[in-house]
């Protein structure tokens, strides 16, 4: 168990520097990623955006801290899963030959991404939360943060499709 954590790891790691690679290696079929390295980037994804969360509710207490953890974690899950079937569906009915499961890990890679992301962003939302700990500034910094992201998840996204497939136009 632990030489295929350690492995996930190191698949994640990887996806996270090269993401369009990673996809690319399991469309061709060079290479089989187990249950475990699927995992580890759902963990990192849950992992970021968990951490992440925590940091938002620095202002009401350890209460605040774990409600506003499982709360960011919950509404991404929430937003990322719903918007995967419509992604599939849209990008087939535009002429996408690409496989579920590689859709699925292209979002999966770019979810784990924003995740890495989100636990970069943590020092900027802890420095405003602190040295200006009033709502309205914490809730314009934490907006600032989640476009950022938001930007940079969808230009992941963007890349890793185009390598997919290449030839076919995308926006």
């Amino acid at each position: 168990m632990r030489q295929q954590i350690r492995l996930g790891i190191a698949h994640v790691g990887r996806a996270l520097r090269e993401p369009e690679d990673f996809a690319e290696q399991w469309r061709t079929g060079a290479a089989h990623y187990s249950g475990w390295v699927w995992g580890s980037l759902l963990a990192t994804a849950i992992l970021g955006t968990t951490t992440y969360g925590m940091t938002m509710g620095l202002l009401g207490g350890p209460g605040a801290v774990f409600l506003k953890g499982v709360t960011c974690t919950f509404a991404a899950g929430i937003a990322w899963t719903l918007a995967l079937p419509a992604l599939y569906i849209l990008n087939s009915l535009g002429g996408s030959k690409l496989s579920m499961s590689t859709t699925v890990l292209a979002a999966l890679v770019t979810v784990s991404w924003g995740g890495l992301a989100m636990l970069a962003s943590i020092p900027i939302n802890w420095f405003f939360t602190t040295a200006i700990p009033y709502p309205r500034i914490v809730l314009v910094v934490n907006l600032v943060v989640f476009a950022g992201v938001g930007v940079s998840m969808a230009d992941v996204f963007r890349r890793v499709m185009q390598r997919l497939e290449i030839g076919r136009a995308h926006v």
